[in-house]
């Protein structure tokens, strides 16, 4: 979410980039099919210990307002959700289930949840409170956070973002209108404050974390009314933070509905595992 991932660009002025260009597939296709290949130009390191450093921040920030983890029940809830999908990331990246993982949950009415680069994820107690989500439901929308991270979308947007501002830089420096090149380290920084999720990135997500929630057992139908919580949840003017940068929910039913005979198997097989 926007808000959170501009604590990320603060700290992101600090790091350097490799002047050689790397395209990669950062995970697996899993049976979504979610694999294609990704501009990287900065390092995934680089990036977790940024997004570390902006997490510890919020925690921080969020403890001296009273408002972190001041539900334990609901936090138990959570951790033991995210328990249970971690460890299943291992299906699109073998690194995955290693990383330095932590979940917290902030007191807020705000619709939002959100997992920065390297695992660290955060729930707002207004997404679960506010929408009488499910088990499965939060499995499901934590699946999709989880996907972001996996994907490094965030590393991919700033890389992207460099890659543009060094062509402008070299433009200019052909033409003689200066040191383009100048503003080249705070790309990734505007990247991060000026940008969202691409449709893209969203749809990835949502195949990826479709099949996460299926595989730890939580029955990805659940997306359907998820979704369906959250057209409800707009019926207001003013859309729901949660919402104001994602696809139409309509359209990303109907992907999940495309998607139940690929993963329903994962999760039938996940419940005979747990018996």
């Amino acid at each position: 979410m926007a808000p959170v991932y501009k604590l990320i660009a603060i700290a992101l002025t600090a790091i350097t980039v490799g002047s050689t260009a790397s395209c990669q597939s950062t995970t697996s296709g899993g049976v979504v099919g979610a694999e294609r290949k990704q501009l990287l130009l900065v390092s995934s390191a680089e990036l977790d210990q940024m997004a570390a450093k902006a997490y510890n921040q919020l925690q921080a920030e969020s403890r001296k307002k009273g408002t972190l983890n001041t539900d334990a029940v609901l936090t138990s809830r959570v951790r033991a959700i995210a328990g249970r999908i971690t460890p299943q990331t291992r299906a699109f990246r073998a690194d995955a289930p290693g990383w330095k993982w932590e979940v917290n949950t902030i007191s807020s009415d705000e619709l939002n949840a959100f997992c920065m680069p390297g695992g660290k994820i955060m729930f707002y107690t207004g997404l679960i409170k506010r929408l009488n989500l499910s088990d499965d439901e939060i499995a499901v929308v934590m699946g999709h956070e989880i996907a972001h991270a996996l994907r490094e979308h965030s590393r991919e947007q700033v890389s992207q973002a460099i890659a543009a501002q060094a062509t402008i830089g070299i433009g200019a420096a052909l033409l003689g209108l200066g040191d383009g090149a100048a503003s080249l380290a705070n790309a990734g920084y505007e990247a991060l404050i000026a940008t969202t999720f691409s449709r893209k990135d969203e749809s990835e997500a949502d195949r990826i974390g479709l099949e996460l929630s299926a595989r730890a057992g939580y029955d990805p139908r659940a997306g359907v009314t998820l979704w369906q919580k959250m057209l409800k949840a707009q019926s207001g003017s003013r859309p729901p933070e949660f919402l104001s940068t994602h696809p139409a929910e309509t359209s990303r039913i109907q992907q999940i509905e495309a998607l139940l005979p690929a993963v329903m198997p994962l999760y039938q097989a996940a419940l005979q595992g747990r018996k």
